[in-house]
This record gives C-alpha cells, structure tokens and sequence, in this order.
C-alpha cells in the first residue's frame, strides 16, 4: 500500500485466520493444549464464559463437538434467553452442540469467583473449566506457537489484545531482537498485569489508542478502513480485534514511529464469524456496512 512503501516499512501478515474453518486464529492455539488436558483428566464437558458476539464461544463449541466433548456457555446477558436464535454467533454454537447459561451481567462478573464456580460444577457435573476468552497458562503455551523460525526476520510483532493470553504466547515465543506490540480492543491498561503473569520478557508495549471507544465498539472511519483493506488486499478483517489493530499499526506508520527500514509481522488472529452480527448492528445505525 502506498504509505508503507513511502515510509519504507515492510508489513506481512499471518493469516492464522485460515487454519480452521471455525476454530480460526488463536482461538484454536488457545484450545490446543486444554483440549489435551481435559481429554487427559478423563473430562466430557467443556464450560465456558463469553458475550452474546464471542469468538471463543463460537471456536469452543465446535472444538467440542469435532472432539466428542459436550459444551456448555455461559452466556452474559439474561436478556438473550428468549431471542438467542435471533444472534448468529449463538445460533452456530448451538448448532454445534452447545448448551447455553444465560446469567446476569451482576452475576457475570462472579465468573472467576471459587463459590460461583463451585456452584456451576454442582449444576453440571465434572466439567473442565476454560475462563473467558481462553486465556490461561495452556493456552498462553498454544499461542507461543504461533511464531517460527523464519519469522525471526521480523523487528516487531504486533497483535490485537483481548484477555491477553495470545500477545504473552507471543512475548514468550519472539527472539531477543523483537519487540511484541499489542493493540488492546478494550478501554484501559488493566491489561498490562493479565499479561505479566504469563509473559517471561519485557519486551514489549501496549497501544491503548485504538480501542473506539471500547470493546465492541466501531465507527464510520474503522469500517471504511476494513473495507478499503480489502479491496487493495483481498483479505477481509474482523472489526473488533485485527481491523483495529492494523488501523492502528498504519496510524503509527504515519506518524513515523516505525524508523524506515522496520519490518512488522501482524498476526491475523481470526474472528471472523462476528461480521455477520456487526454487521446487523451497523444497519441499525444507518452505518456502511462491513464487505463479506
């Protein structure tokens, strides 16, 4: 595109979007190991955490069913109890096998919380436990993965952030010359601590300037962008997590924060299932839609 090559940077993008047609980008590095683990600990039911639009919701329910494993989601929002079909991400999970909690937002926030979890095994069973978003240490350890050895070309790798655990795997896996950037989709640097605990460098930075006003939260100026990506690209983004971070990685090419000469590696890290439903909500807003 013609401001990278003004600027004389070099970005690539890895498209683990493209490794599973369902379980896309590090949702599927996220699993990985916890489905090892749950199939090791003799586990049939995976329960999980997640809003109405989740990319995990999604992956892990067709993770279970391709695995044999029953699922279960816990879904923040009572008012989705009796108009879940009407949402697309909902109605594929569904249709993968997955049963469905529907909670208070008061009671969602308890979801890390021992007597709320306890209280979930006492309705469902012996069930693994996967948190919000997928992140814990086997999951970290997916993600770690997704760098090779020929990616060491890179100076810097950046990364859409939600819970953190994709951008530590990350962290772990980069080489002593490389700086990893996360690009958080939402409002605040809570996430600094989440990535600390899993993270073994510092090397690395949050950009917490490019969230739209917080988790799930779009404007005209984004959407034009995605979609201007994609005419010159052919590659479609997602406009929650990787739309935002490679409208941000362009802004910083912009303002010259890259030195000319900088080689980025961006991760493309799925999430494409959510158009169809950001797309719905663009409607109503009388916004441009999303190119799918």
């Amino acid at each position: 595109m013609p401001l990278l090559h003004e600027k004389g940077i070099d970005l690539y993008l890895k498209r683990e979007d493209t490794i599973h047609p369902y379980i896309s980008g590090n949702k599927y590095r996220k699993l990985k190991y916890n489905l090892l683990e749950a199939k090791k600990a003799g586990k049939q039911t995976l329960l999980t955490f997640g809003g109405a639009f989740s990319n995990h919701i999604a992956a892990t329910a067709y993770a279970g069913y391709e695995q044999g494993l029953k699922t279960i989601g816990v879904i923040r929002g009572e008012e989705l109890q009796d108009k879940w079909q009407n949402n697309p991400t909902l109605k594929l999970a569904y249709e993968h096998g997955m049963q469905f909690h529907f909670v208070s937002r008061t009671d969602y926030r308890l979801k890390n919380e021992a007597s709320f979890l306890q209280k979930l095994k006492g309705t469902y069973g012996d069930i693994y436990i996967l948190p919000e978003g997928g992140t814990n240490a086997l999951a970290v350890k997916g993600c770690s993965e997704i760098l090779t050895e020929e990616d060491a070309q890179f100076d810097n790798i950046c990364c859409a952030a939600g819970t953190g655990g994709t951008v530590a795997g990350l962290i772990n896996a980069a080489q002593p010359h490389q700086t990893v950037w996360g690009f958080p989709a939402l409002k605040g640097d809570f996430l600094n601590e989440e990535i600390r605990t899993f993270a073994h460098t510092d090397r690395w930075r949050l950009v917490t300037d490019y969230h739209f006003g917080g988790y799930a939260k779009v404007d005209q100026q984004l959407i034009e962008f995605i979609n201007l990506f994609k005419s010159k690209t052919g590659i479609p983004l997602d406009p929650i997590y990787t739309g935002k971070m490679l409208f941000g990685i362009f802004d910083l090419v912009k303002r010259d924060v890259f030195v000319s000469g900088t080689r980025i590696l961006a991760i493309h890290t799925g999430g494409l299932q959510g158009i169809e439903g950001m797309n719905r909500v663009l409607k109503k807003k009388k916004l441009p839609l999303l190119d799918v």
